[in-house]
């Protein structure tokens, strides 16, 4: 439970950890996976819209970068998890509402970064979105990549709820549950 609310955490133990990979690395993992083409293609294009994003950010070419935190095992279960989740729930359409993007000073790979992380800006350019002081990282460009690729942004949404899950963020915050919510309905 978390703050109350009853909520999944699904915890994954990596074993091997600190391997950075370029795109063309893990495009190759996702081609030897046993995964189908679709989400094969949608994971494809969440690790491009990541490697596109770092790339601008670092003045390089999406082949030369190296995707760092989001190129680790972690997050290529992350990333293929979410996509063969929406295909195994057989989930037609995702809309999500703007996203709140907190703000505060992290840690990445190269050093201190300033959230919300630049990765995160470039990826969600165009998208509606809510800054607010003082959250720290609400949104990871994992998390960014992900919505920007399955997801059509609404500034409203208007639906009837079904059904309603909730995921268990690892972080104890002090003045929020740590939850995200999905919730599938008919609109």
């Amino acid at each position: 439970k978390v703050n109350g609310i009853a909520a999944k955490r699904l915890q994954v133990i990596v074993t091997e950890h600190g391997h950075h990979r370029s795109l063309s690395e893990i495009l190759a993992l996702l081609d030897r996976g046993d995964l189908s083409v679709s989400v094969r293609t949608r994971a494809s294009g969440v690790f491009r819209r990541l490697a596109e994003a770092e790339a601008k950010i670092h003045s390089s070419t999406a082949e030369r970068v190296h995707v760092h935190e989001v190129g680790a095992n972690d997050a290529l279960i992350d990333v293929v998890g979410t996509v063969w989740s929406l295909e195994r729930l057989d989930i037609g359409s995702v809309y999500c509402a703007p996203l709140v993007l907190g703000s505060g000073v992290g840690v990445s790979a190269h050093g201190p970064i300033h959230y919300p992380a630049p990765a995160v800006m470039e990826i969600l350019r165009g998208k509606p979105v809510r800054l607010v002081a003082d959250l720290g990282e609400t949104t990871t460009p994992t998390g960014a990549a992900i919505l920007a690729e399955v997801a059509e942004f609404r500034d409203t949404l208007a639906f009837t709820p079904e059904r309603t899950g909730y995921g268990a963020g690892a972080k104890t915050l002090p003045d929020r549950p740590n939850v995200l919510r999905a919730t599938i309905g008919t609109g």
